[in-house]
């Protein structure tokens, strides 16, 4: 009798990435990354996302495993009991477009599941990475924007309108808190401080460098950073919080501001208690996580 596999597509406004895992989370085949070209014809981006699927497919051994479901963890804002894409502004051309339905009709023997990117990697990383076996857990998702997610007893909480962890648009400063906390808000503070043009990639490596202005840069992100978390935990009171996403990477430079800043604005027993990891699944978290929602 075949094993089973789960495939899982992890969709941002960056890449497509895809992966297939087993049921103890193991990778079993190179994954396939593909641009994402997020402005490109609705129809240009799911054949990316389609041939990626396949070529994953190309790279399972069939005579051991057989694909028992096709996970997609999506940027959003999502439908996502309907499994289609609302207006997200990474990908304009697919607004109100019926993802789920779409490779469903392509894979008619496979089941398809479909839910937020962000809400994908925490839950990978909560069944198979630095959250298992705790039972509360807030992830927030560092990349090109900025994602959170709230997993409760190893299942997902969406909320009433499946908006739990949507906390992107949250007023803060002159703008809204995805301005200051995301890929583009470590850019938006390294202009401020030295009005240099760089990305958030440069500015890591100049931190590498020991580059004061870059230094700073990721000092200020965590000052940032931790007013978006304490707002959370004061209302969800989690075990732990896991930090993912690319951006995460530079975790050593703006976790030492962050964990200042957090723990003087959060409940005393919960700032004794509260755990703050760093993801461990790495670039494959995603995809495990969308794995796992037809795990």
């Amino acid at each position: 009798m075949k094993e089973k596999a789960f495939i899982g597509v992890d969709f941002g406004g960056t890449k497509v990435f895809t992966g297939a895992i087993n049921r103890k989370g193991e990778v079993l085949c190179e994954p396939a990354r593909v641009p994402t070209n997020g402005t490109d014809k609705a129809e240009s981006i799911i054949g990316r996302v389609k041939d990626s699927i396949e070529t994953v497919i190309d790279r399972i051994d069939t005579e051991m495993f057989e694909i028992a479901g096709i996970g997609l963890g999506v940027t959003g804002p999502l439908d996502i009991k309907n499994g289609t894409i609302l207006d997200c502004p990474q990908l304009p051309t697919l607004h109100n477009f019926q993802l789920r339905n779409e490779i469903a009709k392509q894979y008619p023997k496979i089941p398809v599941f479909m839910n937020n990117d962000a809400n994908c990697l925490i839950y990978g990383e909560t069944l198979f990475g630095n959250g298992d076996g705790k039972d509360i857990v807030v992830g927030f998702t560092l990349g090109t924007g900025l994602g959170c997610a709230v997993i409760v007893n190893k299942k997902i909480f969406l909320g009433s309108t499946e908006s739990a962890g949507e906390i992107w648009t949250s007023p803060y400063k002159d703008g809204i808190i995805e301005d200051f906390v995301s890929g583009a808000g470590v850019c938006k503070i390294y202009n401020s401080i030295c009005g240099g043009d760089k990305t958030s990639v440069e500015i890591f490596n100049l931190a590498e460098d020991g580059d004061e202005n870059a230094l700073k840069t990721w000092k200020e992100f965590g000052r940032h950073l931790a007013v978006a978390m304490s707002w959370t935990v004061n209302v969800i009171d989690p075990e732990i919080i896991i930090l993912g996403g690319s951006v995460a990477k530079a975790y050593k430079f703006f976790a030492p501001s962050m964990e200042e800043n957090f723990r003087k604005n959060i409940c005393s027993i919960p700032a004794e208690r509260i755990k703050i990891v760093p993801a461990v699944l790495g670039d494959n978290a995603g995809f495990i996580g969308a794995a796992c929602l037809a795990l």
